[in-house]
């Protein structure tokens, strides 16, 4: 296959390094190579969490240029929406879970927060497609970024992102404590209607 480049964003505490790794050994059991690169920023305080993964042979550095990125993984609105309009090239895929973590700015009034709808526009300005992540009864808010892995899983939006490679990195990265829970997240989030 060609090259795919996913660029994941979100803030500190949504688990973006997890999903990050999940999706590194989903590639690698898929047959991908893979370069990677996170970058963390205030990670502690809620900023900006970003890690970028190219896929194939022609990817020689793990950056993601503006405007190159095959599919944009968000877990906040605001970041997504971001990823979008910045990152995101024509005709590709957004997927990412609708919550929000307002900035200061936001929450002072100085700057807007973005609709679901405004990121639609987004997205079909750059001709793509979009998909809107939301679960009900979400046993724990951690979990966003599992639910945005079974909603990859079952799109396949990238070749061989599938539910039984996603799965069973998931079953490696996580803890035993906490494996059951997840992957009943993930098996959920795979099997919704688009929400989008």
């Amino acid at each position: 296959m060609t090259g795919k480049n996913i660029y994941m964003c979100g803030v500190g505490g949504q688990g973006i390094g997890v999903l990050a790794e999940v999706l590194i050994q989903g590639c690698l059991r898929a047959g991908h190579k893979v370069k990677g690169v996170d970058t963390h920023g205030l990670a502690q305080r809620g900023g900006i969490v970003i890690s970028h993964l190219r896929l194939g042979n022609n990817a020689h550095t793990p950056r993601i240029m503006p405007g190159q990125a095959d599919l944009v993984v968000g877990l906040e609105r605001l970041e997504a929406y971001r990823a979008i309009c910045h990152m995101m090239k024509m005709g590709g895929t957004a997927v990412y879970y609708d919550v929000e973590y307002q900035p200061i700015a936001v929450r002072m009034g100085q700057s807007d927060y973005p609709t679901t709808e405004q990121l639609a526009e987004a997205c079909q300005e750059r001709q793509g497609r979009h998909e809107r992540v939301v679960l009900e009864d979400l046993p724990d808010p951690r979990m966003q970024n599992v639910a945005v892995l079974g909603r990859l899983a079952g799109l396949e939006v990238i070749e061989g992102l599938n539910a039984e490679n996603l799965s069973a990195s998931l079953t490696d990265v996580l803890p035993r404590y906490v494996l059951e829970e997840n992957l009943a997240v993930f098996d959920r989030a795979m099997h919704i209607s688009a929400a989008s």
